[in-house]
C-alpha cells in the first residue's frame, strides 16, 4: 500500500468507524451522496477519481458498493451489498432482503428547489457580510456562498472545519481570484461569515494556509 492510499484508509478508519449493523449509518449514506456529487461537479478526471474511489473506500468498509440508475434520465445512485453484485452485474437471486439498498435520487423534480432555498440563504449571508463589513470581506463570504451551493450543497453555517480548509486553501486560490486585500484577510473574513450567522466557526487558524 503507498504512503497515499495508507493515509487515505487511516482517514476514513477514523471518520467512518466500523460498526456491527447490517444497514448503511446515516452519515455513510450522506457522505457517499456529498461525493457524488463532487464527483459530478469535478472539473477533471483526476479529481472525479478521486472522489470515487473515497466513496469506494468508505463503502467497502461495510461491505456495501453502488452502482447508477438512470430513471427517465434521471441519475439514482444505488448503494447495496457487494454481495448482490457479479462484476457488473446485480443478481437478484442473491438479493435476500431489498430494504437493504438504498437509493438516493440525485436529479429530478424535487432537487432543484431544495438547492435553491440553500443557494439564496448563502447569498443572503454573504451579503449581510457585506453590507457589515465591506467588499473585501464581502467578496470572499461570496466566493464561500459559491462554494458551499455548488460543491456541497449545504448552507454556509453547517460546513465542517475539513470544508472549511479545502475552501480556503483550494477553491479560493484557484476559483476566486482573490485580491491581495482578501488573501490577507481571509481567516478574518471566514470568522465574520459566521460571527454574521451567529454561529460558531470551525477553528481554520490553527492549519497554516497553504
Amino acid at each position: 500500500m503507498s504512503e497515499h492510499e495508507e493515509s487515505r484508509s487511516t482517514d476514513v478508519d477514523e471518520a467512518f468507524p466500523e460498526q456491527e449493523t447490517d444497514d448503511l449509518p446515516s452519515d455513510v449514506v450522506d457522505e457517499a451522496e456529498r461525493l457524488r456529487r463532487l464527483e459530478r461537479n469535478a472539473v477533471d478526471d483526476g479529481e472525479a477519481d478521486a472522489y470515487a474511489d473515497r466513496r469506494e473506500t468508505i463503502l467497502d468498509r461495510y461491505d456495501y458498493t453502488d452502482h447508477i440508475r438512470t430513471d427517465d434520465g434521471n441519475e439514482v445512485l444505488v448503494l447495496h451489498p457487494a454481495e448482490w453484485q457479479d462484476e457488473e452485474v446485480i443478481r437478484t437471486d442473491r438479493i435476500d432482503d431489498l430494504s437493504r439498498a438504498v437509493e438516493l435520487p440525485l436529479d429530478g423534480a424535487g432537487d432543484p428547489d431544495e438547492w435553491e432555498a440553500v443557494d439564496e440563504q448563502n447569498r443572503a449571508l454573504a451579503a449581510a457580510v457585506r453590507e457589515d463589513h465591506g467588499d473585501v470581506h464581502g467578496d470572499t463570504a461570496a466566493a464561500l456562498a459559491d462554494y458551499m451551493s455548488n460543491h456541497y450543497a449545504k448552507p454556509i453555517t453547517s460546513a465542517s472545519r475539513d470544508e472549511l480548509l479545502e475552501f480556503r486553501n483550494e477553491y479560493f486560490v484557484r476559483n476566486a481570484w482573490p485580491s491581495s486585500e482578501q488573501r490577507a484577510v481571509v481567516d478574518d473574513s471566514l470568522e465574520l461569515v459566521f460571527e454574521t450567522a451567529e454561529k460558531p466557526c470551525p477553528d481554520v487558524r490553527s492549519e497554516p494556509s497553504q
